[in-house]
């Protein structure tokens, strides 16, 4: 059995997407980034970097309780453990790692910091709002021609970098599909698929305050987002 930890968020539900479609026996265990739950000492015993989503497999490589946290890592792991949704062959299997990488280094920071700006923070910072749009926007061009050359992002397989990759770009389907049409002809293939329908639902029940940004958001939440609890030396 793997324990999920996490919520409603794209992270998490990138996870939650591998394990539906790798068939894995698995529970998720809701942590409520919102009320700080991230921050008690049972989770940061998981992961000191108090981030989700974390998994704990306890049936891991050594048969005993493995741990691990960072999405391109849970992601690879995943894989290798099942054998499934990564290619066998070099070059695709190389091309797979690259467009993970390029999620887990572009797409997540930069839409996450876009997000921020745009729906969380307290005071609008024009410059902040403008610098991340455009690169949310630089980087949809760059996935949009990758899918204008390839079915999937690894070539003609559906990988692990697509499970990745799709959790962030759900408001970008609803604001910005005619602008990026290869993207939105991927996106619908994705969304036909009963692991990633029913994995992108993970938390929902949470999901209007931290997807919609401006719904029932405080400053208690910014403090335990972004202020001082989450700087606070433990």
């Amino acid at each position: 059995m793997i324990t999920l930890y996490g919520g409603p968020t794209p992270n998490a539900r990138k996870i939650a997407i591998a394990l539906l479609e790798m068939e894995l026996e698995w529970r998720l265990e809701t942590i409520d980034i919102l009320a700080g739950d991230q921050l008690t000492p049972e989770f940061l015993a998981l992961n000191p970097n108090n981030k989700t989503p974390v998994i704990v497999d306890d049936q891991g490589p050594d048969g005993t309780n493995f741990t691990l946290w960072e999405t391109g890592a849970i992601l690879l792991y995943l894989a290798e453990k099942t054998g499934r949704f990564i290619p066998a062959d070099p070059v695709a299997r190389a091309t797979c790692w690259q467009w993970l990488m390029f999620q887990v280094s572009g797409i997540g920071p930069m839409f996450g910091q876009e997000a921020h700006f745009t729906h969380y923070a307290k005071d609008r910072h024009e410059y902040a709002i403008l610098r991340y749009s455009r690169e949310v926007d630089r980087l949809m061009m760059v996935l949009n021609k990758r899918l204008g050359e390839a079915e999937w992002l690894a070539g003609d397989e559906y990988s692990i970098a697509d499970i990745a990759t799709l959790p962030y770009l759900r408001r970008q389907f609803i604001e910005k599909a005619e602008q990026f049409p290869h993207i939105e002809r991927w996106g619908k293939a994705m969304l036909e698929r009963p692991a990633v329908d029913k994995g992108m639902k993970v938390g929902e029940a949470r999901a209007e305050t931290i997807e919609g940004g401006l719904s029932g958001f405080t400053d208690e939440h910014r403090a335990i987002l972004w202020g001082d609890r989450q700087h606070t030396v433990r």
